[in-house]
């Protein structure tokens, strides 16, 4: 039997030790283990009380199960669920239980929701909205991942094909009835209007997300400068909580560390550098390679001083805060001077105590405004991930080539027509798309 047609299960809920754990079971064998370890099959969707015993007769568990016929369910196949008590033995004795029944086996991770996408409950897009939902760390990323699962851009992508689709018809018909006169251009004149109004709504919908995909990953701001500046502080403050070691000895951060912060409802993820400086030692001018370099991929910058410091650490055109630290310091307050030549020198300075918390609220509320600016609204946004801005563009691109090509020939224009919905049937994951299901399903965790 194919491994799509066997019967899976897995655990749905967190991980043990919990007070209540579901274990759910999808395919043609879940009746038939619902009865073996029930005793018999409950209403469909009615919570049952039923005591789960083996094979031999041995009580599990006092449980709860639900019984889902397919259609009618989450994957579109018949799903059975055990709500029951989340120790780890109590799990153990029903997985033995559940792999004792033929053709039954411990699911894949994503395997839940390829089932659901094969049997039409949802479509591609829907099924990374779901991914997106599951890992939203932050507020923001949820609202986000929420419209990508109520099918709000696959929607659009249906209503758009079935233009596209029209559209072509309505030009295939202008060449099947080429030799009757006037009627090819009483066909392609509605077609062209169609043709155009889409393209413009698609545009639209692209022009509107600025960088909305990047909510999945966050914004990325290291923390640079020279050694024993307060860096590691900094970020300690920051998280709360002491991720960083700190030492007045320099060269003690040798490697990047990454703490990731709810800012706003925006997701943030925070590195400490390496101190930026000349050393002979081997392992700490590998840290200050991976601080360049790391730097130079973020999205923002603090660079830190709290001394004169005319270093230059080298130009990247990434945005650059300069954040003056250790203002408690009489010493230092009388001015430190950032990196000469580093972009953004002469532009926004932070006045910071790192070790007492002056001026921390400021750099903050700045770091929410520049989040703001950087995601942009996430009112309307439809786009979650770079395949789907991809798709779109080219479903674009052949709409517009339609166009072009339309004055020398309505084959051309009909064919380009086809690429168009072709695209957006591969962002539904309707045709063509074996090679990344794969890819998108493995991410997801266990159980769902």
């Amino acid at each position: 039997m194919h491994p799509r047609e066997q019967t899976i299960f897995a655990l749905s809920s967190g991980r043990p030790p919990s007070a209540i754990a579901i274990v759910r079971v999808s395919g043609p064998q879940a009746g038939p283990a619902l009865t073996l370890l029930a005793g018999k099959i409950p209403m469909p969707r009615m919570a049952t009380r039923a005591l789960l015993r083996d094979a031999s007769q041995q009580p599990i568990d006092d449980a709860v199960v639900l019984w889902f016929p397919g259609p009618a369910s989450a994957t579109g196949e018949d799903v059975a669920e055990f709500h029951v008590h989340g120790g780890r033995a109590v799990l153990a004795a029903l997985f033995a239980a559940l792999s004792a029944v033929a053709e039954v086996r411990a699911a894949e991770p994503g395997e839940f929701t390829r089932r659901a996408f094969e049997n039409g409950k949802l479509d591609l897009t829907e099924a990374e909205g779901l991914d997106d939902l599951i890992h939203a760390d932050t507020d923001r990323q949820r609202r986000q991942a929420l419209r990508q699962l109520k099918g709000l851009l696959g929607d659009k992508a249906r209503d758009w094909r079935a233009d596209i689709i029209e559209a072509s018809a309505l030009i295939e018909a202008g060449i099947d009835f080429s030799d009757e006169g006037d009627v090819p251009a009483e066909l392609v004149a509605p077609a062209l209007a169609k043709i155009k109004a889409l393209r413009g709504e698609i545009e639209e919908v692209l022009a509107a997300q600025g960088r909305s995909e990047r909510l999945r990953d966050g914004l990325v701001v290291a923390i640079s400068g020279p050694p024993n500046v307060g860096k590691s502080t900094l970020i300690n403050q920051l998280a709360r909580r002491e991720v960083a070691i700190v030492s007045p000895h320099a060269g003690t951060t040798r490697d990047i560390i990454e703490v990731q912060l709810d800012l706003d409802g925006y997701p943030v993820t925070v590195i400490d550098t390496a101190g930026i400086r000349e050393t002979d030692d081997p392992v700490e001018q590998e840290g200050v390679r991976r601080a360049r370099a790391r730097a130079a991929d973020a999205d923002l910058v603090l660079w830190l001083v709290d001394a004169p410091d005319e270093r230059n650490p080298g130009e990247n055109g990434v945005p650059v805060w300069r954040v003056r630290n250790k203002i408690d310091l009489e010493a230092v307050r009388a001015g430190a001077v950032p990196p000469a030549g580093w972009p953004g020198s002469g532009g926004t300075v932070f006045e910071i105590s790192a070790l007492r918390g002056d001026g921390l609220g400021e750099l903050m509320a700045a770091l929410v405004r520049f989040a703001q600016d950087y995601f942009g609204s996430d009112s309307g946004g439809l786009i979650g991930r770079a395949r789907q801005r991809q798709l779109l563009q080219e479903a674009v691109a052949s709409l517009q080539c339609s166009l072009e090509v339309l004055g020398e020939g309505e084959e051309l224009a009909a064919e380009h027509l086809r690429i168009a919905a072709h695209f957006l049937g591969r962002l539904l994951g309707r045709v063509d798309v074996e090679d990344i299901l794969d890819v998108i399903f493995r991410e997801f965790c266990i159980g769902k």
